[in-house]
């Protein structure tokens, strides 16, 4: 049966978001944003334009107010933090800027735990199977462990991880930032063929405009963030760090 949350016609939508850190100026305001579903958006910015707190916001991981923050439908303000994270393994993938995967275990083992928490083990090492084929990857890297990797195919691990489960929604904070050109155009290249065959809706953030000729969909991140023109050196270095961790 088809999911009910693919019929909303924007995957996101974003009314009147504010958020600020504690003891900091706002580091996002953003007026209205919405992404169709289905489309796949470059998000460009220096670090520190509040790009990568606005993922962690979509992924349910910061909780900001806003007078609408609907993902596939779902008003993320509904959701209590135990139904965020139910919502973003089943419904949302994440690529993070590092990675994230878990060192001591295997790839099989770092898909296996996302899988888990989106409730979709059922015929796991054939689904990994095929999804790592897909990037590239052959199958008997299931069973190494991912610090044996190369940084290429760590990333493809990290992709596939994201994926597992069918996501609906493909947020990519700048991974590619450690490649050089060729190998950085080969990586957009693949995520685009993924996302077109499955229908996912891509929001991917960069510093790097050169990936902008990538995307149908091009939005600065300086000009949707109206805190970005007032906001302190102490805010602006708070939001450098969440790019890089």
């Amino acid at each position: 049966m088809k999911d009910p949350l693919t019929s909303a016609a924007d995957a996101i939508t974003v009314q009147q978001l504010r958020f600020s850190y504690s003891d900091g100026d706002p580091v996002l305001d953003i007026r209205h944003w919405s992404v169709p579903s289905g489309g796949r958006v470059f998000l460009r910015g220096p670090s520190g334009c509040g790009k990568s707190t606005l993922l962690k916001i979509l992924a349910g991981i910061l909780v900001a107010p806003a007078e609408r923050l609907e993902l596939l439908g779902q008003p993320m303000s509904a959701l209590t933090g135990r139904q965020r994270d139910r919502f973003r393994a089943r419904h949302i993938g994440v690529v993070f800027q590092q990675f994230n995967l878990i060192p001591y275990l295997s790839v099989l083992d770092n898909i296996r735990l996302a899988a888990y928490f989106g409730n979709s083990a059922r015929n796991l090492g054939q689904r990994a199977g095929e999804l790592l084929a897909r990037l590239r990857l052959r199958e008997d890297v299931l069973s190494r462990r991912v610090t044996a990797l190369s940084v290429g195919q760590q990333q493809r691990v990290a992709i596939a991880r994201a994926l597992i489960n069918g996501p609906q929604v493909l947020l990519v904070d700048e991974p590619t930032s450690a490649m050089d050109i060729a190998a950085r155009d080969a990586f957009i290249q693949l995520l685009m063929e993924i996302c077109e065959r499955d229908q996912c809706t891509l929001v991917f953030v960069s510093h790097d405009s050169a990936l902008a000729a990538h995307f149908p969909l091009v939005m600065d991140m300086c000009t949707l963030n109206r805190a970005w023109n007032v906001r302190s050196p102490l805010t602006t270095q708070r939001e450098a760090a969440a790019d890089v961790y």
